[in-house]
């Protein structure tokens, strides 16, 4: 009789014992959530080349037509979705068949993000044409859509209005206008 009750509680020793051993494989865990992509990232540095085509008629001249090639590099920000703000430098040359020079701007922006990959803008800003030997002092208002084609690269395109600070009889507030396509890197 001893060896059967020695027999049976060491079964039951072992019997308890796997379940023990068998409860500890089941190990709760939180679920991974799955990871969706948040869309484009409007925010942050962006550096971009860009052709245009823009014509100026100073103080009511006639207007002459220029080709143009530049960059921009800029920095946006989104203080509250949808609203964009961003600061941004451009500097381009220009050229037509009589006379070549170049044009730099320091630009402010405020835009809205009307879906993931499509922001538009209204731009403004102040700068510096140089053409043979001659600076004068400009300004521009105009704005632009602009679409992302990868999580990185966007094309834009924008329309800006021209003037320059001279003055004097018989100047127009808006002197000149540029159309401009360009392609940008988002970092």
């Amino acid at each position: 009789m001893l060896v059967r009750s020695f027999a049976a509680a060491t079964a039951a020793f072992f019997l308890v014992g796997g379940a023990a051993q068998a409860a500890d494989l089941i190990i709760p865990s939180t679920p991974v959530p799955i990871y969706e992509a948040g869309g484009f990232s409007w925010e942050g540095l962006y550096v971009g080349v860009r052709g245009s085509l823009s014509t100026y008629g100073d103080n009511g001249a006639a207007q002459v037509g220029f080709g143009q090639v530049g960059g921009a590099v800029g920095v946006n920000f989104i203080p509250a979705d949808p609203v964009l703000l961003g600061l941004e430098v451009t500097g381009d040359y220009y050229w037509n068949n009589t006379t070549s020079g170049s044009a730099f701007y320091a630009n402010i922006k405020a835009g809205a993000i009307v879906t993931d990959p499509v922001l538009i803008y209204a731009i403004a800003g102040i700068g510096v044409d140089t053409a043979a030997g001659v600076s004068t002092g400009m300004y521009q208002v105009g704005g632009g859509v602009e679409f992302a084609v990868t999580d990185a690269v966007t094309i834009r395109g924008e329309a800006v209005a021209q003037g320059d600070f001279t003055g004097g009889a018989g100047d127009n507030l808006f002197e000149g206008a540029t159309a401009t396509i360009g392609v940008f890197y988002h970092f």
